[in-house]
């Protein structure tokens, strides 16, 4: 066996060698499909090879696969490479040889194409909302520097705030400005049009999005997401490791015999993912149900923005409940459910069906006895919360808070198991 590294650049990759426990430089190949798979041929098929993430590693590493026993793909924060006072194109695969020999590289799991495929057009989705959300800041700073009054339409870019737009008196540049940002905005309009739809016709045969989207709240854009970040949820075995993975768990400090300090979450991993469900519970806690009656208790005891980021840690831990069980959302509103089907289908291309009023609008009754349901659930989780912190109240306790300093003097340990009483 021999230890391959691969420096990897945009237009070349400084290759390194490990034959024995000896380490060499085997110069440069150019980064083209030709010269790749002319390196990879010369391989032998017991070798291992390792490259760092980068934009073209994975194009790499799927040319090299086949003519080598294993490649491994690592983070290059893992490496400790960064750190290195002398740091050099051929230094560093020298180095990442030596590890990969020494055994000491953890490769990132690979995803399979389907995924990357929906991670790049979530990636594509991201950058063109950021594009129109920049072109309609322009339009607002505009008004703002003419110091013209607040629209009256909620959306400025309508068809009731276009027509208040145009009918502002602002200096010929600023008209131009606006203009500019105006046509900017629908062809980014057009373009999100497009991406949402392959991303939503692409959901309607992937049974793990629209499972999660029986969740009030969550969209398609939420669920594939989360599906994208985490593909196989069989790689997480407790809930712990996955909010990990997301970054939304708390940093614990702790040294010497001072105790355990919990700060804010990590935010590790992948920034999408941990963003789409922080939105997500933004309409999930306004719906009736136990994540509901979660958000409000820690809100009460520590204010919006925590209770925001515990909410969507609590979701996430959700969403792996039923990924790994194969379960819908116990506490779903199925009219709201038909309705989110409904339009993703809509979305994805489906022809319009033309009728009488109320289209879109589910049975009165129907949903408020659904929304009740749910509101059941929620007090029912509420009781749950209320009895278990009564049943812990004592010396030092305060109501809805656990107690942060120890009682005074040993507290009484109990020897002997309680006797059952007889009734």
């Amino acid at each position: 066996m021999r230890a391959v590294a691969l420096d990897v650049h945009r237009d070349f990759c400084e290759v390194a060698i490990v034959t024995e426990g000896r380490v060499r430089s085997a110069g440069p190949i150019a980064a083209r499909p030709e010269a790749l798979e002319l390196f990879a041929r010369s391989l032998d098929p017991r070798d291992w090879v390792a490259l760092e993430v980068t934009g073209n590693a994975w194009e790499i590493a799927r040319i090299i696969e086949p003519h080598v026993a294993r490649v491994i793909v690592v983070s290059p924060s893992d490496t400790g490479i960064r750190q290195a006072r002398a740091k050099t194109d051929r230094l560093d695969a020298r180095t990442l040889a030596k590890l990969l020999w020494a055994g000491e590289l953890d490769g990132v799991w690979t995803p399979d194409e389907r995924i990357r495929a929906m991670r790049r057009r979530l990636a594509r989705r991201a950058q063109l909302v950021r594009a129109r959300s920049r072109a309609k800041n322009e339009v607002h700073a505009v008004l703002m520097r003419c110091l013209k009054d607040r629209p009256p339409a909620s959306d400025l870019f309508g068809v009731k705030g276009r027509r208040w737009l145009a009918e502002q008196q602002v200096p010929v540049c600023e008209r131009e400005t606006v203009d500019s940002a105006i046509r900017q905005v629908d062809f980014l309009d057009a373009e999100i049009a497009e991406v949402d739809q392959r991303i939503a016709a692409e959901a309607l045969g992937w049974p793990e999005i629209k499972r999660l989207m029986t969740v009030p709240g969550v969209n398609v854009i939420v669920a594939a997401t989360f599906i994208a970040a985490v593909a196989d949820i069989r790689r997480f075995p407790d809930r712990r490791k996955l909010t990990a993975y997301l970054g939304l768990d708390p940093r614990v400090r702790q040294s010497g015999a001072a105790a355990a300090a919990h700060g804010h979450i990590s935010k590790q991993g992948s920034v999408s993912a941990r963003h789409a469900l922080v939105e997500a519970c933004w309409s999930t806690v306004r719906q009736p149900g136990p994540i509901a009656g979660f958000y409000q208790r820690i809100r009460a005891r520590r204010g919006h923005s925590i209770a925001i980021v515990a909410s969507a840690r609590k979701l996430a831990c959700l969403f792996w409940c039923l990924l790994t069980r194969a379960e819908d959302y116990a506490y779903a509103q199925p009219s709201l459910t038909k309705k989110k089907m409904h339009r993703l289908e809509l979305q994805a291309g489906a022809a319009r069906w033309q009728g009488g009023r109320h289209v879109w609008s589910t049975n009165d009754a129907m949903r408020d006895a659904e929304r009740e349901l749910a509101l059941q659930a929620q007090r029912a989780y509420e009781r749950t919360i209320a009895d278990r912190q009564a049943s812990k109240a004592g010396a030092g306790a305060t109501p809805g808070r656990a107690s942060q300093r120890p009682s005074s003097g040993k507290a009484a340990r109990q020897t002997s198991k309680p006797q059952r009483s007889a009734l």
